[in-house]
């Protein structure tokens, strides 16, 4: 599979977490020529290329993307416009453009504005795979490894570039699967964007009572685990719900209703509704976790 990339020019656009896994990945499997990494911080830039994730580095995007082969986009989802307006005028006809963003309508809107379609060489993508802790430190190179990557080509998507970054991400250790943009998007929302959101808005809502302090004093494992996730990056989270906010209210919406009826329950003292959706969630979570535990491995 790594044979695809041999003797290419892979330029990473964005050394955090998944950008910066990405190269610890390549160089660790021996995988492409050159690889090229691009960010605004040079002590990050120079830190990558003595850990020999990258063999290069710059602080400019137009001109690192000359001669590119491959460009991995690897930046927060509002800013992938400006990035691929920046590198649009050195970036050649036949080199493959790819993302790893959480959110694929928002991309393929900024691919169409930029260059007036999507161009048959961008190929969508998202890794499902991180953690809570974000930036280069973080990264590792087998942060893909039994991983799935979704794939969302377009109906005009090339079929060259198409295999270039299946082969990417199997050489890589992950699992390819494809889908549409509208529907990723959808499940997405309801597997990731919304438990995100629901850790986010319990720690604010906590950090808010009178008494903030005591309360987290005398939390016990179960809400360190439920909450684990609000310590990802929150420029990252801002980006994704600003760009995915209908899909993400849909389930939302659902999710609010259901709060409803166990808040009624609560009220009238309904054991028997309590009990038959505490009994139907821990079933579900049983299938969830036999599923895990035969490969779907995978955290967002």
């Amino acid at each position: 599979m790594s044979d695809a990339l041999k003797d290419k020019k892979v330029v990473i656009i964005g050394l955090g977490l998944i950008g910066g896994s990405i190269a610890r990945a390549l160089s660790a499997r021996n995988i492409g020529g050159e690889i090229v990494g691009v960010g605004r911080e040079q002590d990050v830039l120079q830190q990558a290329q003595e850990a020999g994730a990258i063999t290069s580095w710059s602080t400019e995007l137009s001109p690192a993307c000359e001669d590119a082969d491959l460009v991995i986009l690897t930046v927060p989802s509002l800013t992938v416009h400006t990035v691929l307006e920046t590198i649009k005028p050195t970036l050649p006809a036949q080199a493959v453009i790819t993302d790893a963003a959480s959110v694929k309508s928002a991309i393929v809107q900024a691919a169409k504005a930029v260059f007036g379609e999507t161009p048959a060489r961008f190929i969508p993508g998202h890794p499902i795979a991180g953690s809570e802790h974000s930036g280069f430190s973080a990264s590792t190179a087998d942060l893909f490894q039994g991983k799935k990557v979704i794939l969302t080509p377009l109906e005009k998507s090339d079929t060259e570039a198409v295999e270039l970054v299946t082969s990417l991400w199997e050489a890589l250790g992950a699992e390819v699967l494809t889908m549409t943009v509208e529907r990723h998007d959808e499940v997405l929302a309801a597997t990731s964007h919304l438990p995100h959101l629901l850790a986010f808005s319990l720690v604010d809502t906590l950090s808010q009572q009178g008494e903030s302090e005591e309360i987290f004093r005398y939390a016990a494992g179960g809400f360190r685990d439920f909450t684990r996730i609000a310590s990802s990056d929150p420029q990252m989270w801002h980006d994704i719900f600003m760009t995915n906010g209908p899909a993400t209210v849909k389930i939302l919406d659902s999710y609010i209703e259901d709060l409803q009826r166990l808040r009624k329950a609560l009220l009238s003292g309904d054991s028997e509704e309590l009990m038959k959706t505490f009994k139907r969630a821990n079933k579900s979570r049983a299938r969830f976790l036999e599923f895990f535990e035969k490969g779907g491995n995978n955290s967002a």
